[in-house]
């Protein structure tokens, strides 16, 4: 009897605490809508990556800096994330231009990301788009999964499919209207999408 419990109970106690560790160290990511990662940055800037290597605490990504959009004007040449996506590194490819929103400056003066950042694709609209966040900084994103009753007047409601994908669009953008209360527009043709 235990022989039994030492050749396989004990293997599967250590394999479900295994199991419990890892799912622990997971990456959890909040919702958050572009505006409010561009509005919440330090740094946003369009770089290239152009090489990938391995840092004291996780990866390097070396970057080819093209444009800063907010932050300290200065180049950066590095950022760094984690090693792994269960510890929320960021994985991005060699040769591609990205917009990276959601940095942090760490005390060394150096840029670091996450997975939980907002980082895409450069696309020519991004231009655009953070002049239009820029000025909605002072309005507040707030998410919700239900049809809400009503936004206070420095709010945007962020929904989900309830009401047709309402913020969901990185086009949109929540800015303040001349009555001072905020409103969603959409970039393309800077059209409002909703009143309060």
């Amino acid at each position: 009897m235990m022989s039994w419990m030492k050749c396989c109970v004990f293997p599967l106690l250590l394999l479900g605490m295994w199991q419990l560790q890892e799912g622990a160290h997971a990456c959890s990511c909040p919702q958050t809508h572009p505006q409010t990662a561009f509005c919440q940055s330090d740094v946003v800037i369009k770089a290239k990556v152009v090489a990938i290597t391995a840092g004291e605490f996780g990866i390097n990504y070396n970057i080819e800096q093209t444009k800063i959009l907010k932050g300290p004007i200065r180049s950066y040449d590095t950022i760094s994330t984690e090693a792994s996506s269960a510890e929320c590194g960021l994985d991005l490819t060699k040769g591609v231009e990205y917009f990276i929103t959601g940095g942090r400056l760490k005390p060394d003066g150096s840029l670091h990301v996450i997975l939980c950042d907002y980082v895409v694709l450069w696309k020519n609209s991004h231009d655009i788009l953070v002049e239009r966040y820029r000025i909605g900084c002072n309005c507040t994103i707030t998410h919700r999964i239900a049809v809400p009753s009503r936004a206070s007047p420095n709010e945007c409601l962020w929904t989900d499919l309830l009401t047709g994908n309402l913020g969901n669009d990185e086009q949109c953008a929540c800015i303040k209207k001349s009555d001072g209360s905020c409103a969603w527009y959409q970039e393309d043709a800077s059209k409002e999408l909703h009143e309060h």
